[in-house]
């Protein structure tokens, strides 16, 4: 089962912490968005696989959009 991780925050893709393929840990920091010079990272909720990368690093994104498919 997949799960579809979103974006907290509108800002930018700051830094990507993973490849697709890499295993995760709960609570392992996925990827860092910056908004408001504010950073915020994106946790990994459980453990798994990173399936898809959604965003690119210096992307804006938006509050909501999907970003990372972990499995």
């Amino acid at each position: 089962m997949n799960t579809t991780l979103q974006s907290e925050v509108t800002g930018t893709v700051w830094k990507i912490e993973v490849q697709e393929g890499d295993t995760v840990q709960p609570d392992q920091s996925l990827m860092v968005l910056e908004s408001m010079k504010m950073e915020i990272p994106v946790c990994a909720p459980a453990a798994g696989v990173v399936r898809q990368l959604l965003v690119k690093e210096g992307e804006a994104v938006a509050e909501g959009q999907p970003v990372v498919v972990l499995g």
